[in-house]
């Protein structure tokens, strides 16, 4: 159902396509994780050690599915999707669906590919009849933070920070809010 979305031309004019990953992209998708990340190595406290957990993003399929976009034939873009009641970081509630480490090459960057990624995961989530889907991110990723909120995604509470690094936890309901509000009426 999900093996291949739509083309679309890139500005670059390359197309991008984007699909679930294949096991031969592992490599690639490790590698564009490390790259997107680069830019951080200087907030992190321990980069050598997050770098070693960025730089296995590959393994986030053993327990979700890893959608990539691909640009002239390479991988120029991954992200994980979880799905509702698979095992995930304990930061999420186990019904809600996930979206883990969205990551664009940085020479991609500026084509729509991070959007087209979300929304390849929000398509996923709809699918499996989730209410609503669920994020991690940080202020320092401001590019990614400044696209989820135009997707409409809001901030539900901040976690423990990250090597350092503050992260909040951000929801975009699926079913008029109706999920969301029912949680921050729990808490």
């Amino acid at each position: 159902m999900f093996a291949r979305r739509g083309r679309r031309l890139g500005r670059r004019g390359v197309t991008v396509v984007v699909r679930t990953a294949r096991p031969a992209d592992a490599a690639a998708i490790d590698q564009v994780a490390l790259s997107a990340f680069a830019q951080y190595r200087d907030q992190y406290a321990d980069w050598k050690v997050f770098s070693r957990g960025v730089g296995a993003m590959s393994k986030l399929g053993a327990g979700g599915e890893l959608i990539v976009a691909e640009g002239g034939g390479r991988v120029v873009g991954a992200v994980a999707y979880v799905g509702p009641d698979q095992p995930k970081l304990d930061i999420f509630e186990p019904h809600w669906p996930a979206i883990r480490m969205l990551v664009v090459d940085p020479a991609a960057r500026g084509d729509g590919i991070g959007r087209r990624l979300t929304k390849a995961c929000i398509d996923r989530a709809r699918a499996d009849g989730a209410p609503l889907v669920a994020l991690h991110t940080s202020p320092i990723q401001s590019v990614a933070l400044a696209m989820y909120l135009r997707m409409g995604f809001r901030e539900l509470r901040p976690i423990a920070p990250i090597f350092g690094v503050p992260y909040s936890i951000y929801l975009l309901s699926l079913d008029g809010g109706r999920e969301s509000q029912s949680k921050r009426a729990d808490e």
